[in-house]
């Protein structure tokens, strides 16, 4: 890798780490191509992605940011699960590292803050944004469906009221 492929992958793993709501680290040590390829498949399922770089460059990249001092985890054979949404890839690391004994989670960061295994391990049981929108929905909906359903009520009673009427004058 020449120079300016190197400048390219640090700029790259730079924008990584700004732009991602979380980032976890891994060791990947003794995986197959196949289960590479099935993580991931299931970090871009949940809006994510896996990047393997140098550990080197990747510590060039944190250089001057908020989440610097993830650079101390970055040693080894080490994978970077990330996604902008600031749940998805723990969710993602978590769910694969249960059913994976080479893949072993390190730790990593989120929205400038250092996270130890047990950290992604509790950011991986919050929900995620999209659960979030969806709980929130429903608590918006439910209130204006009481509303309708006691607007309609009165107007049916009424009906149901002319209706016994009508019958018993026949």
């Amino acid at each position: 890798m020449d120079r300016a492929q190197k400048e390219k992958v640090v700029e790259e793993l730079g924008q990584i780490f700004e732009s991602s709501g979380v980032v976890v680290v891994a060791h990947y040590a003794g995986l197959t191509v196949a289960e590479m390829q099935d993580l991931r498949a299931r970090a871009s399922e949940a809006g994510g992605a896996v990047r393997v770089a140098k550990n080197r460059l990747a510590k060039i990249a944190l250089e001057g940011k908020s989440i610097e001092q993830m650079g101390d985890l970055l040693t080894g054979m080490t994978v970077l699960t990330y996604s902008e949404d600031p749940v998805a890839a723990a969710k993602v690391a978590e769910d694969f590292a249960k059913g994976n004994d080479k893949f072993e989670i390190l730790g990593g960061a989120m929205s400038g803050d250092i996270l130890d295994r047990a950290g992604v391990t509790a950011v991986s049981k919050l929900p995620s944004r999209d659960e979030l929108l969806a709980t929130i929905a429903g608590m918006i909906g439910a209130p204006a469906s009481n509303i309708a359903g006691a607007i309609g009520a009165p107007a049916s009673n009424i009906a149901s009221i002319l209706s016994t009427i009508e019958e018993k004058a026949a």
